[in-house]
């Protein structure tokens, strides 16, 4: 532990780690890789962005993301294809497509879930020793279930 503690950069680069570690434990998309511009890590943040906030336009998404509008519609795309969200008319004006999490889990949704981290851990760790993956993985559920909004409701 740092004498000091961990400053607003440590976290930021923390996080940074975390993301990739994350991504590469992530099971391949079907179709594979370069199928669709963009990574995993946006498709990500227009879902949990389309969890916390259902029948969003695109342009709503991309402002509160950040993301550019086009990233946030090739994202939002692979998710109708693999059954996580649905696109339906706005009722107030039937130009206008919002986007909504689908009532049920697809298989994508449900291979994502299940997937395992210690493989990526191991790697990013250097190291395959079941105390030390046992005692990050801890400190990551502690972490997720502290920090993930999802985990407060």
């Amino acid at each position: 532990m740092y004498v000091d503690g961990v400053n607003g950069a440590e976290l930021f680069l923390l996080g940074r780690v975390l993301m990739k570690i994350g991504e590469d434990a992530l099971p391949e998309p079907p179709g594979g890789e370069g199928r669709y511009a963009g990574s995993a890590r946006l498709v990500l943040i227009v879902a949990g962005d389309i969890a916390a906030h259902p029948d969003s336009a695109v342009g709503e998404i991309a402002a509160r993301t950040g993301l550019p509008q086009s990233q946030v519609s090739t994202a939002v795309a692979r998710l109708k294809e693999a059954g996580s969200v649905l696109a339906v008319p706005d009722p107030a004006d039937r130009r206008r497509v919002l986007v909504r999490p689908a009532a049920e889990a697809s298989e994508r949704v449900a291979e994502v879930r299940a997937t395992r981290i210690e493989g990526a851990l191991a790697a990013a760790l250097g190291s395959d020793d079941p105390q030390r993956l046992r005692e990050v993985t801890e400190a990551l559920e502690v972490l997720a279930r502290t920090l993930m909004p999802a985990s407060r409701t």
